[in-house]
């Protein structure tokens, strides 16, 4: 009687490690497509068209690839507050490069340059000063949005014949050039975080920073990288903008964008204690906002709205880390 007990409760265990392990694997991916549904059958149809779709992908574009860089930042315990602010500074290096005769087809080089190099300064307070990563990216939020509004004078910057223009407005096979980019960042992230040395330490720091650094990882590299990334992230964004919108202003653009890619990042599952998470996961939450997002507008409801369920959805991230994290304990 006592074995057939241990062999139940041993069923019982691995049948529930098995429910644990799918619902791991699926993720948010379920939600995505209620979502979709939801707001299929609340716009009469019209959110499911091939038209609507690829409004979606190109949506979803930037912030994934800001979210993308926003990974590697928070697998390591931190975050990245500055990226909006980054990615219009890096707009406005870009634009005005744009707008030299002689230099104009090194703007792109201009935007992802500064954007690096942002992401390298944050990186370096963080890592040598051992300054933690909210107070120096919330400065660098400020700053660099002042930065950029210096850069254009506190004007818009224009070039309608910007090198490049197509990757903002065109398609290649029917895949919007947005959309294209963002799954590349997508597969080039995963294979860094996954089949790389620098993502095992990336999760080691992570999962336990003292443990990482007495198995002999240089930690302040690691911190310098995933806030450099983060930064070229966000200049590679910049360019995306650009492109799309043949504009920039320091002001206004990338306002808020910082949230949006930290609600992506929680809602695909990593966690802000940093050490676990999944790039695949931060694409379905940056495709999760951008239907919301779109849905909300095909539906009609206000701006205002607008930002208070966007709010909601940002609470309701961080409180399923916290159930996450507290699920994960107990297993």
């Amino acid at each position: 009687m006592a074995n057939d007990a241990i062999a139940v409760s041993g069923s019982d265990l691995a049948r529930r490690q098995k429910i644990h392990n799918l619902i791991s694997t699926l993720g948010m991916l379920p939600v995505l497509l209620a979502v979709a549904v939801g707001f299929q059958f609340l716009s009469s149809g019209r959110f499911f068209t091939g038209q609507n779709i690829s409004i979606v992908f190109q949506q979803a574009s930037v912030n994934t690839v800001l979210a993308a860089g926003m990974t590697f930042v928070i697998l390591t315990g931190g975050i990245d507050l500055s990226v909006g602010s980054i990615l219009a500074a890096s707009a406005m290096a870009g634009l005005i490069v744009s707008n030299m005769p002689d230099l104009s087809y090194l703007w792109i080089f201009a935007s992802l340059g500064m954007g690096a190099g942002f992401g390298v300064i944050n990186g370096l307070l963080i890592s040598s000063l051992r300054l933690p990563p909210f107070i120096v990216t919330l400065g660098s939020l400020t700053a660099v949005r002042g930065i950029a509004r210096l850069m254009g004078g506190d004007n818009t910057v224009f070039n309608s014949d910007i090198p490049y223009a197509f990757i903002g407005n065109d398609s290649i096979m029917g895949i919007p050039w947005l959309a294209l980019i963002a799954v590349i960042v997508i597969v080039v992230s995963w294979f860094v975080l996954k089949r790389t040395v620098l993502g095992t330490h990336i999760y080691s720091v992570g999962g336990n920073e003292a443990a990482a650094r007495l198995s002999g990882i240089k930690v302040p590299r690691i911190y310098l990288v995933v806030y450099g990334i983060s930064g070229l992230m966000s200049g590679l964004g910049a360019v995306m903008l650009s492109c799309k919108l043949f504009a920039a202003n320091g002001l206004q653009l990338g306002q808020a964008y910082e949230l949006d890619a930290i609600t992506a990042v929680i809602l695909g599952g990593t966690s802000f204690v940093g050490g676990v998470g999944s790039i695949w996961g931060t694409l379905i939450g940056a495709l999760i906002i951008a239907v919301l997002t779109n849905g909300l507008i095909l539906i009609g409801v206000s701006d205002i709205w607008q930002y208070v369920i966007k709010g909601l959805v940002i609470i309701g991230a961080v409180a399923l880390d916290r159930v996450r994290q507290k699920g994960s304990a107990r297993t």
